[in-house]
């Protein structure tokens, strides 16, 4: 199993705006058959170094993660991300 994690930090950090991308993260969700399961958390402390969303995804193998990156559904994603992140960092490792 890869686990592939995303924490995204957003220009607009207003509850309004967080919630409008954690709601298009989570729409991913039962669309795209590579992606075994899927969690989006917002921050709750909100200090200077905290980011304000964290997407927890999981698949099979790396190709299954490949075929995820490429996917249409995760392509309008990945686009929305784009125009509202400050900033994101990423790590994909082997998980049970």
């Amino acid at each position: 199993m890869i686990t592939h994690i995303v924490l995204f930090k957003l220009k607009d950090n207003s509850e309004e705006s967080v919630e409008r991308s954690a709601q298009v993260l989570r729409n991913m969700e039962g669309k795209i058959d590579e992606l075994k399961s899927i969690e989006v958390g917002l921050d709750v402390i909100h200090s200077a170094r905290s980011y304000d969303i964290a997407l927890i995804t999981k698949f099979e193998s790396l190709e299954a993660l490949e075929a995820y990156q490429v996917h249409p559904v995760h392509k309008v994603v990945i686009e929305h991300m784009n125009e509202v992140r400050e900033a994101s960092v990423a790590i994909d490792f082997v998980s049970e």
